[in-house]
């Protein structure tokens, strides 16, 4: 700092007489020992992007899809087609036919009863809601891979959604006719494999189609 006072007293002494290269010497000099501001601290760097669903991802996601609806498939003709819905040692039953074990161990199969515990009115309603949710889950699966070739970019799988949605009502339906009207005053037997199945194949193609209405086509 003194030498900066004792710049400024020798430009005033010298005046206009100084020649003018060492003027110029002094008024750099005194430029540079000027205090400067400080340097603004560097901005922080910017948060990294989000990152999307890459193709691999995406295509596992379609793959566990699919799978789960071919596992709703599966499970809902085995309820509808199996025999057992409803067993006791010696009757399996299901909402077709009726098998009787007989003496030599062998199975006869026979027609169901007309009359209780089967009245035909509920039992026809179970049979055209089991045929039914197949056929809906069948449609829903194969909507489903024509709008993975078809469907734009950011479009939801509504219609899949739609159909699967329909086979869900449908199974569930024919379960909870069959649980409300048939075997009530039954206490030797038990419900079968079917009927557990087609309570779980309920469960699977509900998740699926609300999947399916909240999926959203990522790739064009």
């Amino acid at each position: 700092m003194a030498w900066v006072l004792w710049w400024i007293a020798f430009d005033a002494a010298v005046g206009e007489g100084a020649p003018q290269g060492l003027r110029n010497q002094h008024s750099l000099y005194l430029t540079s020992q000027l205090p400067t501001a400080p340097l603004a601290p560097p901005a922080p760097p910017a948060p990294p992007a989000p990152r999307t669903l890459t193709t691999v991802t995406m295509l596992i996601l379609l793959a566990g899809i699919f799978v789960l609806h071919i596992i709703g498939i599966i499970m809902l003709l085995v309820a509808t087609i199996d025999n057992a819905w409803w067993e006791t040692d010696i009757i399996s039953t299901d909402v077709w036919f009726r098998w009787v074990k007989m003496t030599n161990g062998l199975w006869n199969q026979t027609d169901l009863p007309t009359t209780h515990p089967y009245p035909q009115e509920y039992l026809q309603a179970v049979q055209a809601s089991s045929v039914l949710a197949c056929i809906f889950s069948i449609i829903s699966i194969l909507v489903f891979l024509a709008q993975l070739f078809t469907l734009t970019k950011g479009k939801r799988f509504t219609l899949s959604g739609i159909f699967q949605l329909l086979a869900a009502l449908s199974i569930m339906i024919a379960a909870a006719i069959y649980t409300d009207r048939f075997h009530l005053k039954e206490y030797t037997g038990w419900y079968g494999h079917c009927y557990i199945l087609a309570w779980i194949s309920f469960s699977i193609t509900f998740i699926s189609s609300i999947i399916y209405f909240v999926l959203r086509k990522k790739t064009a």
